[in-house]
């Protein structure tokens, strides 16, 4: 039966074949006709329009990290070392941060952890009330003004007495960064589900001229397509951004004392928010406000209620909890290697902002043909999701294998100059795509209409697997006293959770419990209404 709760569209059925009875007049009486109902049931009002597909677009050039993801914790960390150095000299790396001596690694590593603690609680309350009504656009507008007003505060934290000011900034940061993504992304499915090629695969399918499974895979393509021209058109745009930023360099003389490196990186970080404001206008204003679910009771009761239905009904979506426990080692594996050599590389270009610009030039343009090329291959030879997730999942390997050489030897493993651009390259091409195919992949796992609330539940997963690893890396790194050393757990977890997703997660399994579960949840929505009635 179709589910009273469609999420983006007005009405929506299951995932499997369901019929609808027809009664019509034959000869011995009347004969009730089967028919199909496609799982998207469309409302003209909100078809998805090419400008408000470019607008979801620009949003994402604006969001590209370069604020409060990038830049912000490299000022950060910079004002660390400055701060380490005016206490105890040239060569001392220890602070005392959070009640003991740490290392300026371990302290970047557990502020990134305190960060991503914090994000599971913004989530669980966010995300059990985005998919009701209408107002789930407003979330993302409060939450971008709260970044923006970060990223501009940078402006006044640029001198080492300021470096408890600079983390403070730099965890609140990464907070207002990473939930702006997650529901800005969360609504690409519904984009996609209300597109006219899906209204037409819809009208087709429920006239017997194509299967369930050719709709399915239509509708597959189409999100990744949203996904995949969105991460490239972002690449794209964010290497202009950069160029700008090059000159702005320049011409604060950024090379020419420490004072003016300083300035600089706190310059990029406000100029880069205004850049996102600007890009994040035309999202706001053509983002079409489609209508959400039904609630069906007090709206403050539905929001724990759907977060309780969600919280007990995921262990009878297997395929959902699968992927979702793959998710988890493998963005824990990836988030922590990702930070891990960000502070390496940071040491090795001893924080010069002209340098790591540079490097992110580089980097993005490997990253816009790395996804070029990923959903190129795939729309040619029909590859499904998971066939280029896992992908992805073997560059994640090799690169934690490259830094494990680095705890034998100097020669390899992320301790040279040659090497970080080496990385940026290989990054962007074979590891880049990650953030595009494993979003896609859970919109594969969700059920229609649960999107918010379902992103939201894997970023807590995500934000979970980054409190955790780089919690455990701190953690080896004060022991050890070698930066290098994580890269032993990093490449054994990257194992494990690529055999783990290869085989355990079956999206067309997935399909057919996602319309159980969106069954049973209508079920017990008519229950409860009725015993209200009562």
């Amino acid at each position: 039966m179709a589910s009273n709760d469609p999420g983006f569209a007005q009405a929506a059925a299951p995932a499997v074949d369901p019929t609808k009875g027809m009664v019509e007049a034959g000869k011995e009486g009347l004969v009730e006709e089967e028919r199909l109902v496609a799982p998207d049931q469309f409302d003209e009002r909100y078809e998805t329009s090419k400008m408000e597909i470019w607008a979801y677009y620009s949003y994402y050039i604006g969001n590209n990290g370069l604020t409060l993801f990038n830049f912000a914790p490299t000022a950060a960390q910079n004002l660390l070392y400055q701060q380490a150095e005016a206490v105890g000299g040239p060569d001392n790396e220890y602070l005392f941060f959070a009640g003991q001596n740490r290392t300026i690694n371990s302290i970047i590593l557990l502020c990134n952890g305190i960060s991503f603690a914090i994000q599971i609680v913004i989530f669980l309350l966010l995300g059990s009330y985005a998919d009701f009504g209408t107002f789930r656009p407003n979330i993302l507008i409060v939450l971008s003004i709260i970044a923006w007003g970060i990223g501009f505060g940078w402006l006044g934290v640029h001198t080492v007495d300021k470096w408890q000011t600079g983390l403070g900034l730099y965890i609140v940061g990464l907070i207002a960064y990473q939930l702006c993504l997650t529901y800005w992304t969360a609504a690409f499915p519904g984009l996609a589900r209300n597109t006219r090629i899906m209204r037409e695969k819809a009208q087709q399918y429920e006239e017997g001229q194509i299967s369930r499974v050719e709709y399915d895979f239509t509708d597959s393509m189409k999100r990744n397509e949203l996904s995949n021209v969105a991460f490239y058109t972002q690449s794209v745009g964010e290497i202009f951004i950069l160029a700008i930023i090059v000159g702005v360099m320049f011409g604060l003389h950024v090379n020419a004392s420490t004072a003016n490196n300083n300035w600089g990186l706190s310059v990029l970080i406000a100029f880069a928010s205004g850049v996102w404001l600007l890009l994040a206008i035309p999202w706001f204003v053509l983002e079409k406000r489609r209508p959400g679910q039904d609630p069906g009771m007090n709206i403050v009761i539905a929001g724990f209620w759907q977060l309780y239905r969600a919280a007990t009904q995921i262990w009878q979506l297997k395929q959902s909890l699968f992927y979702l426990i793959g998710y988890f080692l493998l963005g824990d594996s990836l988030n922590t290697t990702v930070t891990v050599i960000a502070t390496l590389q940071n040491e090795i270009v001893a924080y010069n902002t002209l340098q790591l610009t540079y490097l992110l030039l580089v980097g993005i343009a490997a990253q816009a043909v790395g996804i070029w090329a990923f959903w190129t291959i795939q729309k040619r030879y029909g590859l499904s999701t998971k066939t280029m997730f896992n992908a992805v999942a073997v560059g994640i390997i090799l690169l934690d294998g490259w830094g494990m050489i680095g705890i034998w030897t100097n020669r390899f493993g992320f301790h040279n100059t040659w090497e970080v651009w080496v990385y940026q390259v290989f990054y962007g091409l074979a590891v880049c795509p990650w953030y595009s195919y494993s979003q896609t992949m859970i919109s594969e796992v969700t059920p229609r209409g649960k999107e918010f609330l379902f992103f939201s539940l894997f970023s807590i997963i995500g934000k979970t697997s980054s409190f955790i690893g780089p919690l455990v890396s701190s953690a080896i790194i004060d022991r050890s006293g070698n930066n290098s050393t994580p890269f032993y757990f990093l490449f054994a977890l990257s194992v494990v959770s690529f055999a783990f997703l290869l085989f355990f997660v079956d999206v067309a399994k997935s399909r057919v419990e996602q319309a159980q579960f969106l069954e049973r949840e209508r079920a017990a929505k008519d229950k409860m209404r009725s015993e209200e009635s009562l």
